[in-house]
């Protein structure tokens, strides 16, 4: 534990003795200082959604000596998360997770406007479980699989990606990304926001996406999709699958994740299975990990430019695309 010193030392030091009296372990990663999940003694599965309530408005020299034994006398703690700042002192809000919906009802009845000092009434309501983030002021010719590619390597648990056309600046490109968790969306949030995603591009901002920005990007396409019309007709075919150079980048997050869960080398196999009028082709191709239960198949169509990089390739980098996704969902 880092704190800076001369900063609400006596409490402080009611923590650290309260912590060796009552063995209770509180961890601090990423601004975020945790209690259980599991708790000391659980057993069985974790709490269903839907346990978890917000507290806010806490006085910054409170601890989880003062807030744990609180919220425990109204139900079972699962898990709870105090935000913290560098100088030790808290952010004002944390989490309380319960070990059922009944509790964590409770805790909002009991609590919420609950005077914890004087003038210092609590919010206690439900929390919002946050799974989406807004990447706004890219580049626009960056693509959503580049796009993708870059934010496996440096975020984890990515459901989906989006790109769109920025309502604001023609120019720019806004993208949403959608997590399996609002902790991997807020751990995600935390690095993007730390500048680790290299796009050359000044000026990109990171937040949470606010519903009234959802609903009309919902009304807009994603991304204009590539068709081209022949005889009346309209033949409709998805993006190119991937951009030069993507293939290696995109394999060495594969393979690094791979290492990481202890997974051998990744086998792909790609194969046409259509031709386009335009030139387009379809390839259906399989992911095949030994040491992972499945293999992972599917279809992409692949664009006829001439940018360098073959036609497999770019079939390759979907297929390490949607394996990445998996493992990220699965692990």
């Amino acid at each position: 534990q880092s704190w800076s010193n001369g900063i609400n030392e006596a409490g402080k030091m009611a923590l650290l003795a309260w912590e060796k009296e009552t063995g209770i372990e509180l961890v601090q990663i990423n601004g975020q200082r945790h209690y259980g999940g599991p708790p000391p003694g659980w057993e069985g599965s974790p709490p269903p959604p839907g346990t978890e309530v917000y507290i806010a408005r806490l006085p910054q020299d409170v601890y989880e000596n003062t807030l744990i034994p609180l919220f425990q006398s109204v139900g079972t703690l699962y898990e709870f998360r105090l935000m913290m700042t560098f100088s030790g002192l808290n952010r004002g809000f944390a989490y309380a997770r319960y070990a059922s919906l009944q509790d964590a009802q409770r805790a909002i009845a009991t609590f919420h406007r609950f005077p914890l000092r004087r003038g210092c009434a609590l919010v206690v309501c439900w929390s919002t479980q946050k799974h989406e983030l807004v990447l706004s002021g890219l580049p626009a010719s960056v693509g959503r699989q580049e796009l993708e590619a870059r934010l496996c390597m440096v975020t984890e648990g990515i459901r989906s990606v989006t790109l769109h056309t920025s309502p604001c600046h023609r120019q720019a490109k806004i993208a949403v990304i959608k997590y399996r968790s609002h902790r991997a969306a807020a751990l995600a949030k935390k690095a993007l926001m730390e500048g680790n995603l290299r796009l050359r591009k000044e000026g990109m901002r990171v937040d949470w996406l606010d519903p009234q920005l959802k609903k009309k990007l919902q009304l807009c396409e994603e991304e204009p999709s590539s068709s081209c019309v022949q005889g009346g007709k309209s033949l409709a075919v998805p993006r190119p699958a991937a951009m030069p150079l993507l293939l290696q980048n995109v394999l060495e997050c594969l393979n690094a994740v791979c290492w990481k869960h202890h997974l051998r080398t990744p086998v792909f196999i790609t194969k046409c299975v259509q031709v386009n009028p335009n030139g387009w082709q379809k390839f259906w191709y399989q992911v095949v990990i030994p040491g992972y239960h499945v293999p992972i198949s599917g279809f992409t169509w692949v664009s006829p430019d001439r940018q360098g990089q073959s036609k497999q390739e770019k079939a390759k980098v979907v297929a390490a695309l949607h394996f990445l996704r998996v493992l990220g969902e699965s692990l």
